[in-house]
């Protein structure tokens, strides 16, 4: 019975790998496009934690109908973060090979700008899942600022997680087919997570 057990949790476990896979795949493929790289990313944001709870099935169709709702309502906004990715994106690598004292005064700028954008991005991804069908980029706008005012250093956290696998993908850039779409996913899903409180047993006497 132990063996069974051990068994089937194994077989559970690669069962979440291979849906978190499948939607990265996925997610890779819609993204191509410009004007569809974060309504995927809002779509995925949504389903993964039904990939990893593996509470309901039909994960494809579930996934196809949250990018139709994200598609509608955000892809306006989602290329304007597009596009605010790409200057500061520019920007940083523009000044950080650049010579003078101006340097160092833009660099100081843009990399904390760069770093609050991606706590905000991240706390939106966070409380996605619990978003109403109705709602709009100004209620999300709204709940992210709330939800990065009341953890900041976990967010702070996941920023610098992101930064890191982006560090890593420019120099693998194979990583991006595996991990472009999981890796913020999981890492805001893991912010979202309700933090345990300590019961009397965690403390040893």
């Amino acid at each position: 019975m132990e063996k069974a057990g051990r068994t089937s949790t194994v077989l559970g476990k690669l069962t979440v790998v291979g849906d978190l896979l499948m939607l990265q795949l996925v997610f890779v493929v819609i993204s191509l496009g410009i004007l569809t790289l974060f309504p995927a990313a809002f779509a995925m944001q949504r389903v993964v934690p039904d990939a990893i709870s593996q509470e309901k099935p039909k994960l494809l169709r579930r996934f196809f109908h949250e990018f139709g709702w994200a598609m509608k309502r955000f892809w306006l906004p989602a290329f304007g973060l597009w596009v605010g990715g790409v200057m500061l994106a520019f920007g940083i690598s523009f000044w950080a090979y650049a010579d003078g004292p101006v340097r160092i005064f833009a660099l100081a700028v843009l990399i904390p700008l760069t770093g609050m954008i991606l706590g905000l991005y991240l706390s939106g991804l966070a409380i996605l899942p619990e978003a109403p069908e109705t709602a709009t980029f100004k209620s999300l706008f709204r709940s992210a600022n709330l939800f990065l005012l009341r953890r900041p250093l976990p967010v702070a956290g996941g920023v610098v997680v992101l930064l890191t696998w982006f560090a890593l993908a420019s120099q693998l850039p194979t990583l991006l087919v595996v991990g472009s779409g999981l890796v913020p996913a999981l890492t805001a899903y893991a912010l979202s997570r309700p933090r345990r409180e300590k019961t009397s047993e965690d403390v040893s006497i």
